[in-house]
């Protein structure tokens, strides 16, 4: 399977190289096409020219711009401050660990030749490459009172579980409509041991391709916190309107932090007319 019509692709990008990698695409209608997991950068090389065709944006969860030899970026304390009633804070990325000298993200972006200016939108001549975070992303677009627990800890199933339902409910991703869905939701449904390892990640590109969409198509719908110079962080600002309950209580799991060292993640949708049944269009 080859596409060559305007993508946009998620990357739940692990920092080292023998670590699972988790890659996704949607069309330009927004529709899911392609989800899975890689873990060398030859591999993600390849999956890109399989299944992504012409890249408009890329949306990475993993450092991208790290300038600062120790501490915290500025846009790690905004997101820490802006999402910190959510549960949600992110551990501080320098240069002074190795793995940001220089980070993964940073070297694949300049391999396929993706701006990562946060000015830009992206385009099928000059692809965007931006640094995302699923857990606030989640908070904003489904209006959550916290973060989901789906990472660790003993609600974790029913965690995938609230996560597999809000992706769900994405229109644009016609999820319904694309045939390893059914495969992830029957997992998720009745995980064996290790099942959730094994999808967590491909569930993480897979919001992170939304992103990468929405970047392009509805830019309002985004926050830049930091800046080029210093890094930054894309994600959707939190709720406005009164936060959606909790699905169980949490009151007995101390908040975590929601970045695991060593690990990929540094961690209602808008409106859409779309019908799934409809042929993707390019642009």
């Amino acid at each position: 399977m080859t596409t060559m019509l305007p993508s946009f692709v998620g990357i739940d990008l692990a920092w080292g190289s023998k670590a699972r990698t988790g890659v996704a695409v949607v069309d330009d209608a927004g529709r899911l096409i392609h989800s899975g997991a890689v873990r060398t950068d030859d591999e993600i090389d390849a999956w890109l020219r399989t299944f992504a065709g012409h890249v408009v944006v890329a949306a990475v969860d993993a450092p991208l711009i790290v300038p600062n030899e120790s501490g915290q970026r500025r846009c790690e304390t905004e997101i820490s401050r802006a999402f910190w009633r959510y549960k949600i804070g992110a551990h501080s990325s320098n240069r002074g660990r190795a793995e940001f000298d220089p980070p993964r993200a940073a070297t694949l972006a300049g391999r396929f030749g993706w701006s990562v200016d946060p000015t830009q939108r992206g385009s099928v001549g000059s692809p965007a490459c931006i640094e995302v975070y699923p857990h606030p992303a989640m908070v904003g677009l489904f209006g959550l009172s916290e973060r989901i627990m789906y990472k660790s800890g003993p609600f974790r199933a029913e965690g995938f579980a609230l996560l597999v339902r809000h992706l769900a409910s994405i229109d644009e991703l016609c999820l319904s409509e694309y045939p390893r869905w059914t495969e992830l939701s029957r997992v998720v449904a009745d995980p064996k041991p290790g099942d959730l390892d094994r999808i967590e990640d491909e569930l993480d590109a897979i919001l992170c391709a939304h992103l990468a969409w929405l970047w392009h198509h509805r830019p309002d719908h985004l926050q830049v916190y930091g800046s080029l110079e210093d890094g930054y962080i894309v994600t959707p600002p939190p709720p406005l309107l009164p936060p959606e309950p909790p699905a169980h209580d949490h009151s007995r799991q101390a908040p975590p932090a929601s970045k695991s060292p060593g690990r990929a993640g540094h961690r209602g949708p808008a409106p859409s007319s779309l019908n799934c049944e409809d042929p993707a269009q390019g642009s």
